[in-house]
């Protein structure tokens, strides 16, 4: 064996339960059969049309079950499945599908025009799978996708077969640069991740597909992901659920409406849910707040997050509605899985942005050395163990990200830490929108956080602006309750109250909503820039 693979690995399970639910959207149900023939149509479809060994297939969708059983295709084809923001312009898709290098592209009806507008501009696409979803027609530029679905329902893998060696590539878009593919081992990711969230045996046992016959004798649990499969945090939850034999129930809605969420979770009694921190906390505890007793939710004993800070506040409302339940806050990134976690239960305070640290987790300073518990002294989040190989195409930020320590690789994204005298970590924020003000470093998310708590603020964002004195004044942009204008004096008091003086924001500014991304993610350039015209503030 070369590896462990994905294909293999749900393959297995789909000879091991067969009639069992794969995936539920609505009233559609994928069998564990149907989903592995399916997947072996798309799969002989990518190979037909000339795909080659790695070539990149996106997926440009809203979660719906074509978006896993497209990746189940590629890794059945050895080829590289690639996440699409939906929420991208033009230009935004033309610089990822041509960083990708993308040959094949999945979407969604809806879509079609978009595309329409840049398919000459990404010329190396030469197959496009359409996704029905009641919008409109198939172009004829297209091939419709369930036509590809029932193509070839054997077993279907290219003649350079399957390795653990082939890639997993998950793009990060960020806020502070042009989004980033990370690549991934398939053989590495399942020993991080599923070996993290299924069963070790994947970590530390040769591969065998005897041990996934071993581990998938039944169902397994249902998942649904709240968040975008898009986004590392959906997709990455609902490989784990795939992985040991589950079903994945998406919603229908391509925006989150709380309504359809908790009625889904009560229709199929699902167990688990992936979620963004307080950007998907919040409404769902206002829902149950306005009522309580609307829906049967016992089935739910896993809610998990990832990729934010998760107040304490809402972590502890959530739980207070859902004392069966626990969160588990995870510390990861695309290009860093297994920093931490926090476990919020009943009874149990986890606090906000501290976290208990991973196995192979350690805390540097910026000359290497390893950051001492109780000593005050901030670092960055270093872990190692099985961790992505770089980013594509980008061997200059690859070297920066992920390098040797003593001996051993790590990743070190840039979040930036302290070590308690417990050993936990209490997380600063992510360097890259550290504010420098009068020579002191402050980390935005602290901020943000006490903002957060007071009653008048729904959302907050914390920037530096321009500053004669400061270098970097730091300014507060918040979204306050509709209908209502928030005390600047009384939050920049609230903050003194918390946290050390120079950390309170000098400005407040007031914004109709502070235009969360699906992944619960800001875009602190886009603010910073509407705090500074706000405030009169030539760039």
């Amino acid at each position: 064996m070369t590896g462990w693979n994905y294909a293999d690995l749900w393959e297995t399970i789909a000879g091991q339960i067969p009639d069992a639910p794969a995936q539920i959207q609505g009233s559609r149900t994928i069998s564990w059969g149907d989903f592995d023939r399916r997947a072996n149509g798309v799969a002989h479809t990518l190979l037909e049309a000339g795909l080659v060994e790695q070539d990149k297939v996106a997926q440009y969708l809203h979660n719906c079950p074509e978006y896993l059983e497209s990746m189940f295709a590629t890794f059945k084809a050895g080829l590289v499945p690639v996440n699409t923001n939906y929420r991208y312009t033009d230009d935004e898709l033309v610089y990822l599908w041509d960083n990708a290098d993308a040959i094949a592209v999945v979407f969604h009806a809806t879509f079609s025009e978009h595309i329409e507008r840049i398919r000459d501009r990404v010329p190396r696409v030469r197959l496009w799978l359409w996704v029905d979803d009641g919008t409109g027609p198939c172009p004829a530029w297209a091939t419709p996708y369930e036509t590809a679905a029932a193509s070839h329902p054997g077993r279907v893998a290219g003649p350079w077969g399957r390795s653990g060696e082939h890639l997993y590539m998950l793009y990060t878009g960020g806020t502070t640069g042009m989004p980033k593919g990370v690549m991934w081992r398939v053989d590495d990711h399942i020993r991080n991740v599923v070996a993290m969230g299924v069963n070790p045996r994947y970590r530390d046992d040769p591969v065998d597909y005897q041990v996934t016959r071993d581990l998938v004798t039944q169902p397994g649990l249902v998942g649904l992901p709240a968040c975008p499969l898009m986004h590392g945090t959906g997709c990455m939850s609902q490989l784990i659920v795939l992985s040991g034999g589950g079903c994945v129930v998406t919603l229908q809605s391509p925006n989150l409406d709380i309504e359809e969420l908790f009625d889904t979770i009560a229709a199929n009694r699902v167990n688990t849910i992936a979620i963004v921190g307080d950007a998907f906390a919040q409404p769902m505890i206002r829902a149950l707040e306005a009522e309580p007793d609307r829906w049967d939710l016992s089935s739910l004993f896993l809610i998990a997050s990832s990729g934010v800070m998760f107040s304490e506040g809402a972590k502890a409302a959530l739980i207070g509605h859902l004392p069966h339940a626990m969160i588990v806050d995870a510390f990861s990134s695309s290009e860093a899985i297994g920093m931490g976690q926090s476990v919020t239960a009943a009874g149990v305070d986890s606090g906000t942005a501290k976290f208990s640290l991973g196995p192979n987790t350690r805390v540097f300073t910026e000359d290497h050395r390893e950051v001492q518990p109780g000593s005050g002294e901030i670092g960055m989040v270093a872990v190692g163990g099985f961790q992505p190989i770089g980013y594509y195409k980008d061997p200059d930020k690859s070297a920066a990200t992920f390098m040797t320590v003593d001996g051993q690789r790590y990743s070190i994204p840039g979040d930036y830490a302290t070590v308690e005298a417990d050993g936990s970590i209490t997380l600063l924020g992510r360097g890259s929108v550290c504010i420098n003000t009068g020579g002191e470093k402050v980390f935005p998310e602290e901020v943000e956080e006490v903002l957060k708590e007071q009653p008048s603020v729904v959302d907050a964002v914390v920037v530096g602006v321009p500053n004669e004195r400061f270098g970097e004044a730091i300014t507060a942009v918040v979204q306050a309750e509709p209908g209502t204008s928030v005390d600047a004096d009384e939050l920049i008091a609230a903050v003194k109250a918390r946290l050390a003086a120079y950390k309170a924001p000098k400005s407040v500014v007031q914004i109709d909503t502070i235009g969360r991304a699906p992944n619960g993610k800001v875009d602190y350039k886009r603010l910073r820039r509407y705090a500074m015209a706000e405030l009169g503030i030539e760039s």
